[in-house]
């Protein structure tokens, strides 16, 4: 696409002889940001996997995960790729590592600048849609609702760093609520204003991409710092199949569909559906730091209960999530074979939650085996599934 130096903003949707829009470059460059915040949101949940440890990941990951979706977002809508734009989104990004270098003592003593980090972040994204609605009339109205909307969030996030915790931390959860919530009263604005339908699944599953390299490092990271043996060896390699196993059944899965229902006004159903992803990235994060502490105790015959938990239950959320996902594309699509991989997944989830539950006494290397096991016959009943589909379709 090419443009000027200076250029409005320009509504991004129903375009004539225009292309599948794809990420572009500024997108792909400004996602390697998030590469660094999740690494270092993992590298914080490595030093503690306990119960605190994960709720503190999860607190912080969420924040990060949404900065991350306003400008996907607001770029779905509204990118022109200007100097306006580039600018913007590499002072966003400078922003976004401020939040990252926070994180390791995010509700301790960085919570005040992890905090700003955030509320600098919003306010851009609060300027671009106020910008927008100043040049695109037809977009002012959903523009106004998610600059007010944002703003009274921002607001609850600004009064929190003058409040000592706990109180700093409740302000953060009432904003984040607000700000989950927000979307949900654009309904009637979103059918005429809705998102790109191939744009939007492929931003998401770019930003799934960057979490699963994240559980890679991890494995590899995990594998460095041990002696080579066979144990190890063996948990790192069926560490891999896992987070293959976890590529392989969600992009073979993912429909950008949901996002059509924008259009007709259901966009309850389409915020679980993309909610969701946050969860998934979550998990699939904290499967990756499961893994590491695996290797770790490779050499040992049992692992503790906190790394077992972790691993087990990381596992567990990422597969009960996948189970979701198809759930909905089930209900919007009339789709049998989504109910029946639906069911696969969850059965595996209630597997590995087993596993977590009751497997004190398994060496790490067994429960590993099992669980990527777990992983490897969802696959398999998911190929096979799909097959059988497309086998009766035909007849």
């Amino acid at each position: 696409m090419k443009t000027g130096l200076w250029q409005p903003p320009r509504l991004r949707i129903d375009e004539e002889n225009e292309e599948e829009r794809k990420a572009t470059w500024l997108e792909l460059f400004y996602d390697l940001i998030f590469v660094v915040a999740i690494a270092e949101l993992s590298h914080s949940l490595s030093k503690d996997v306990s119960v605190h440890g994960f709720i503190s990941f999860v607190a912080l990951f969420i924040p990060v995960w949404w900065c991350w979706l306003g400008a996907t977002f607001y770029a779905t809508l509204f990118d022109t790729d200007d100097i306006r734009d580039r600018l913007l989104t590499f002072l966003q990004m400078m922003i976004v590592a401020a939040l990252a270098v926070s994180v390791h003592h995010g509700l301790s003593k960085s919570s005040t600048g992890f905090a700003l980090s955030y509320i600098a972040a919003r306010c851009i994204l609060i300027f671009q849609f106020l910008f927008a609605g100043y040049h695109i009339k037809e977009a002012r109205p959903l523009t106004n609702w998610y600059a007010i909307g944002f703003s009274t969030s921002i607001l609850l996030w600004l009064i929190s760093v003058f409040l000592p915790p706990p109180w700093r931390f409740v302000l953060w959860t009432l904003g984040l609520i607000l700000d989950f919530l927000i979307p949900l009263g654009t309904g009637q604005l979103a059918t005429k204003i809705p998102p790109d339908i191939s744009h939007v699944p492929e931003r998401l599953g770019l930003f799934t991409i960057i979490v699963l390299g994240e559980s890679i490092v991890a494995v590899v990271r995990g594998v460095a710092e041990q002696e080579w043996n066979f144990s190890s060896t063996l948990i790192a390699l069926l560490g891999l199949s896992i987070a293959f196993s976890f590529w392989w059944l969600y992009f073979d899965s993912v429909s950008g569909s949901v996002l059509e229902n924008m259009k007709t006004g259901r966009i309850g159903i389409v915020l679980c559906w993309l909610y969701s992803h946050a969860v998934l990235a979550i998990a699939l994060a904290a499967t990756g730091v499961g893994v590491e502490h695996l290797i770790s105790k490779s050499g040992e015959n049992i692992l503790t209960q906190p790394e077992r938990w972790l691993f087990c239950g990381a596992v567990t959320l990422c597969l009960m999530t996948l189970a979701f996902t198809n759930f909905i594309t089930c209900i919007l699509e009339k789709n049998h074979t989504a109910k029946v991989l639906s069911i696969y997944r969850l059965g595996a989830g209630a597997f590995v939650l087993a596993l977590g539950i009751s497997g004190s006494y398994i060496s790490p290397m067994f429960l590993t085996l099992l669980v990527a096991i777990a992983c490897i016959v969802t696959v398999a009943l998911d190929l096979s599934t799909k097959h059988e589909s497309r086998i009766g379709f035909h007849n």
